[in-house]
């Protein structure tokens, strides 16, 4: 069975930010709380789309996608039509592109199975 991927919860970011800023949690818990409400609200009331950029870190977008006339059902191999409509989108800032763009191998990570780059594993 794979491992399970560590998933960070708003109570972990409410740590971090109390202890970045010396404070208790509970005291950053509903700031965090409010920042993330936020930002929810500005993606939820999008007309049709709308771009959130924080500096240093990255941009939230809700673009709209075009019409697939001809998308396929993969279970029953059906064609279907799937309507135009809105979806979110992360593009991270430069330091954290920077960051995971670096080679899996230069971390000492192990590399995915049936990766183009396994080789590399294999070699050293």
């Amino acid at each position: 069975m794979a491992e399970r991927t560590e998933t960070i919860t708003k109570k972990d970011i409410a740590r971090r930010v109390a202890q970045e800023m010396d404070t208790p949690v509970y005291k950053s818990e509903p700031w965090v709380n409010a920042v993330l409400d936020a930002m929810g609200d500005f993606l939820l009331e999008a007309d049709p789309e709308v771009r959130i950029e924080l500096r240093d870190f990255g941009v939230f977008e809700v673009k709209k996608t075009k019409a697939k006339p001809k998308a396929r059902n993969p279970k029953t191999n059906e064609t279907v039509f799937v309507h135009s409509r809105r979806k979110t989108h992360f593009r991270p800032g430069k330091r954290i592109r920077e960051v995971l763009q670096t080679p899996l191998h230069e971390l000492g990570y192990e590399i995915p199975e049936g990766s183009a780059d396994k080789h590399l594993d294999d070699d050293e």
